[in-house]
């Protein structure tokens, strides 16, 4: 699973995704993963 137009994947949450939250709800969802870095290696939180 690659990052794409409706997946994400963020190291530490951060209140600026509500905006992503927000893109992915007016173009018909996504996901979020928070925890995962930008290799697609989970990290935890």
């Amino acid at each position: 699973m690659a990052e794409s137009q409706n997946i994400e994947w963020k190291e530490s949450w951060r209140d600026e995704y509500l905006k992503w939250i927000c893109g992915f709800a007016n173009a018909g969802g996504g996901c979020i993963y928070i925890g995962v870095n930008d290799e697609g290696r989970v990290i935890g939180v």
